[in-house]
This record gives structure tokens, C-alpha cells and sequence, in this order.
């Protein structure tokens, strides 16, 4: 293979790289914070802590003084149960802020598909108000029977004698119906 030929417009680079700058995946940190506040939420957490408070009160004031590694009144549990709430606070603010911004997109999502429902169902009572209006302009099966029975009361009542002679004179037909 041969080697890329440097650009002749472009300086050369002369330093040589002794030791890379790490690199880290954008999301790493966020994912570590959260990793870790949701494990300060467990009940393992707070027994190992409990359990590493009650350890040390009871090394440093129930064994001898030779063995206390903390002579001073309980200062260095102090300072390590303050160091870690002052690391696990920054921690537990960025994992409540990535939280924030996912909950901020799924309002968003949630909203856009609410507005779209509510379009579409505008829509719809639209289209059933509008099929309302044309049916009321169409005869229906029960309008027509019921006009039809009223026009054939009416000819009854016209002319009762002559609808009876046509009845007789259509079932008197001499004529063969098959």
C-alpha cells in the first residue's frame, strides 16, 4: 500500500503524537449519571451505606484506641459521607435533567398527536353533520311507505265504490293466469 501524500497547500504537522486524547462517547456520562441515581434509589444502596456507617462507628469506638484509624471524633466519616453527597448531588441533577429533556419530548410527541386527533375528529363530525344534511333530503324506506299509505287512504276515501268493483272485477277475471 502506499502512503497517503500530504496535501502541498497545508503545513505540515511536526509534532508527533505521544499520547492520544481519550476519547468518550457523547452520552457517556449522562448514562453513568443515571446509572448511578438510580442506584443511590435502591434499598441495596442504603443498606451497604448503613452498613458501612455502623462498621466504622463501631471500629472507632469499640476497639481499642490502637485501632481506631480515625482519632478525631468521627472527622473522617464526615468528610467521606460529605464528599459523596457532594459528587452524588451533580450526578442526581444531570440524570433529573436528561429525564426532563426525554419527558419534554414525549409532551411534545403527545401533543402533536392529540392536535392530530382532534383534526381528525373535527373532520369526522364534519362529514356526519354534512351526510345528516343530504339525508335529510333523501326519501327513506318509512317516508315512502308512509306517503304511499296516505295517497291510498286518500283514493279510498274518493272513491270507495270503485276501488270495490275493481277488486271484484280483478278476482272475477275469467282469463287464465297461467
Amino acid at each position: 500500500m502506499t502512503k497517503a501524500r500530504a496535501r502541498l497547500d497545508a503545513p505540515r504537522d511536526l509534532r508527533r503524537k505521544v499520547m492520544r486524547a481519550p476519547t468518550i462517547a457523547p452520552d457517556f456520562f449522562g448514562k453513568f449519571s443515571e446509572d448511578f441515581a438510580r442506584y443511590m434509589g435502591t434499598a441495596s444502596f442504603l443498606l451497604w451505606m448503613t452498613l458501612f456507617v455502623l462498621v466504622y462507628v463501631v471500629w472507632n469506638t469499640l476497639l481499642p484506641k490502637s485501632e481506631h484509624f480515625d482519632p478525631y471524633s468521627f472527622t473522617f466519616l464526615t468528610l467521606v459521607l460529605s464528599l459523596q453527597a457532594s459528587y452524588a448531588a451533580p450526578l442526581i441533577l444531570l440524570a433529573q435533567n436528561r429525564q426532563e429533556a426525554r419527558d419534554r419530548v414525549i409532551a411534545e410527541q403527545d401533543r402533536r398527536v392529540n392536535a392530530q386527533a382532534q383534526a381528525d375528529m373535527e373532520f369526522l363530525s364534519r362529514e356526519i353533520a354534512s351526510l345528516r344534511m343530504a339525508l335529510r333530503e333523501v326519501a327513506t324506506r318509512d317516508f315512502v311507505r308512509s306517503e304511499l299509505r296516505g295517497l291510498l287512504e286518500d283514493l279510498e276515501e274518493r272513491t270507495p265504490t270503485a276501488s270495490a268493483g275493481v277488486v271484484e272485477t280483478v278476482s272475477e277475471d275469467p282469463s287464465p293466469s297461467k
